[in-house]
């Protein structure tokens, strides 16, 4: 594919088109094998869930597949870009993947909000405390008609739903054509994943949006796809993960 300006089109555009296409990769850490080989593809636009044990070597290929970790062999094309993950890492997003975004629990919702406003904001300008409207600017978009969190709360109070899809929203805020999510079925309640399933579908009606299941099935409400992943391995790999992402975010 060619790396040029259009390979970061917004979703949806182009149904057929593929925004991840991998061939035989692998990523092999300094304990062994962690996932591969795998042939991959994923279609612009919807929500497509991976299949496959949940663990480090699942979160790798997630990693992987938003430009975050570089495989050690095979060949991936990511928006157009091919085998380049410092320029997927750009028109890419990771949201509660903790490998990357795990937030502190002792912190509060509203700095939560005002950190993220900080990191978006140009270097020069001056971001004072989150306001509510600031808190409704960031969160709506991905929690709905659902209620949002208080602005006093401690995240490690929240509920499982809403410490999601609070991680997806403070990651979301450019709105990159691809969203790469975390596992759901790390959710305890049945109700609250079919409620965060809800939320990431509607995100998927303009961006693309991956994300990992174990229980995951065809014809789940709308999921566009569900591709069950072989060849996911055991080994630690949560700090070559930190490492690569730190790496990109130099960049």
């Amino acid at each position: 594919m060619a790396q040029d300006s259009e390979a970061a089109a917004p979703t949806g555009e182009h149904p057929d088109r593929l925004v991840v296409a991998a061939r035989q990769i692998r990523v092999k850490g300094p304990w062994g094998p962690t996932y591969g080989p795998i042939d991959l593809e994923i279609k612009e636009g919807g929500l497509t869930v991976l299949v496959g044990p949940s663990g480090r070597a699942r979160n790798a290929l997630l990693l992987t597949l938003a430009g975050r970790m570089r495989p050690t062999s095979g060949h991936i094309s990511i928006l157009g870009f091919d085998d380049d993950a410092r320029s997927a890492f750009k028109h890419s997003t990771v949201a509660a993947l903790d490998a990357v975004d795990e937030i502190e629990q002792s912190v509060r919702v509203r700095d939560l909000i005002t950190e993220q406003r900080r990191w978006d904001a140009p270097w020069y300008k001056l971001i004072k405390q989150a306001t509510h409207e600031h808190l409704e600017q960031m969160c709506r978009p991905v929690f709905g008609d659902l209620p949002l969190p208080p602005m006093h709360e401690f995240v490690e109070r929240l509920t499982e739903l809403d410490n999601v899809l609070l991680r997806v929203a403070v990651a979301n805020t450019r709105h990159r054509p691809l969203l790469v999510v975390g596992g759901l079925d790390e959710m305890t309640s049945d109700d609250e994943r079919a409620k965060a399933y809800e939320r990431l579908a509607e995100l998927a009606r303009t961006q693309t949006v991956v994300t990992a299941d174990e229980n995951a099935y065809p014809g789940m409400p709308g999921v566009r796809e569900v591709i069950h992943v072989h060849h996911l391995h055991t080994a630690d790999v949560e700090a070559l993960a930190k490492a690569e992402h730190a790496k990109g975010r130099r960049h």
